[in-house]
């Protein structure tokens, strides 16, 4: 094959492995999106929330139904010294059946109670999705923010090392100093010890995404290196307010909670009536001794209970109910309470970090930059002093992860409000 046509074949092959390693990149992406799908799908705590909100659905329709009728067997008046039956009139072999009838409405109370506890759960369950999609999209974010400082890291650290080599230049021909190329060397060891703890905190953040999503702690974790910058303006706080009212499942729960303690104070109200116990028997005798025929027996039975230590028992038990009651609908407005305090702090926090972002965007970070410029075309030509010019790219460095940690604070803001409102209309 002719030297030009093995050249451009092999530049043929290597195009397709190298296209064929970024989609296989690509594909290992952990986009936010996929995160919260992988989160809601595998996130063993959820599915144990979920599990026991579909226990509690199964006890309705258990405590509102009969008890379970119980048939006897039984022998009666059998003589004993011959057990002949045709001999004693009395001696019949029987079968009966009794139902216990609890007072009419109390089946209903109990039904209703637990059907409340379940809703309740069921609600808890939401809150808890609401909480675990909060978490993995702080987790998510924080991660971005250090692949970003990381990103910015490198990129002094190249800056640093065209300082070093600038003042290394000036040195060798007998116009720098040599405390200015340690100086620089000191500032680019200082940049490498920051990369090392960057990169320790970013793996102990992986672990943790790794541990909502049911992954193995060590499995590599990507993400995109873009996300859309612009950061939404949201709704006031009072609106903020009401849609957690109309939406939080954690409320929701409450409300149920009470809903089933008034059904138990209700029902131990009704504790006083009396139950009732129904049973019928049949008794079959055997002719007598002649062949004359006798006739079976047939028993009809109905009892209640008779509540004679209503002070010990029933009326403490509408105590109780009553003080659960009370508990509950305190609970309720602690919680209310704790979320209008928690929706003012963080939309505060986020319009803070949303300020921020655009201060740094617009104001600081192009400032430190055209000085930066200045003072290395002023230190080129010895009118800066080496020190200075090494602060000032040190500052843009801070300036540009404090820009970031802004940015990431907005969103985490954005995903801890959508939690707190228990739905995603926040913005205006």
């Amino acid at each position: 094959m002719p030297p030009r046509k093995f050249l451009i074949r092999g530049i043929a092959i290597l195009l397709v492995v190298i296209s064929g390693t970024t989609s296989a990149e690509e594909n290992t992406v952990l986009t936010l999106e996929a995160a919260l799908a992988q989160a809601q799908q595998n996130n063993p705590s959820l599915a144990r929330i979920k599990s026991a909100a579909q226990a509690l659905a199964a006890i309705p329709s258990q405590v509102g139904s009969l008890p379970d009728p119980i048939i006897g067997f039984n022998v009666m008046s059998l003589p004993v010294d011959h057990f002949d039956t045709r001999k004693e009139p009395m001696a019949q072999i029987g079968f009966g059946i009794s139902q216990a009838i609890p007072f009419p409405g109390k089946l209903a109370l109990r039904e209703q109670a637990a059907a409340h506890e379940a809703q309740a759960a069921a609600y808890s369950e939401a809150e808890w999705r609401l909480s675990l999609l909060s978490d993995v999209k702080t987790v998510w974010w924080q991660l971005f923010y250090l692949d970003r400082l990381l990103e910015i890291t490198d990129n002094n650290l190249m800056l640093l090392q065209q300082l070093v080599d600038v003042a290394g230049t000036k040195y060798e021909v007998g116009d720098g100093l040599q405390q200015d190329v340690l100086l620089a060397q000191l500032e680019l060891s200082k940049l490498l010890d920051r990369k090392i703890k960057i990169n320790g905190l970013r793996g102990n953040a992986a672990a943790s995404l790794n541990a909502l999503l049911d992954r193995p702690s060590n499995d590599a974790v990507q993400l995109p290196t873009k996300m859309p910058l612009q950061l939404p303006d949201i709704s006031d706080d009072q609106v903020l307010y009401q849609l957690a009212e109309t939406h939080r499942p954690l409320l929701a729960s409450e409300r149920e909670k009470i809903n089933a303690a008034k059904s138990k104070l209700d029902l131990a109200k009704k504790e006083i009536l009396p139950d009732f116990n129904v049973s019928v028997a049949y008794g079959a005798r055997s002719n007598m001794p002649d062949g004359s025929r006798r006739s079976d027996l047939l028993s009809l039975g109905i009892s209640i209970n008779v509540p004679i230590f209503y002070r010990q028992k029933q009326a403490q038990g509408v105590s109780q109910s009553t003080s659960e009651l009370m508990r509950e609908q305190y609970a309720l407005r602690d919680q209310w309470n704790d979320i209008r305090k928690q929706i003012s702090q963080t939309s505060n926090d986020y319009r803070r970090a949303k300020e921020q972002v655009l201060l740094y965007e617009t104001g600081i970070i192009p400032q430190a930059q055209q000085t930066v410029a200045s003072m290395l075309a002023g230190y080129q030509v010895n009118k800066v002093d080496f020190l200075n010019l090494i602060r000032s790219q040190i500052t843009v460095y801070d300036y540009e992860a404090q820009y970031w940690q802004s940015f990431i604070e907005a969103n985490q803001a954005l995903a801890q409000l959508v939690a707190a409102t228990g739905q995603a209309g926040i913005y205006e």
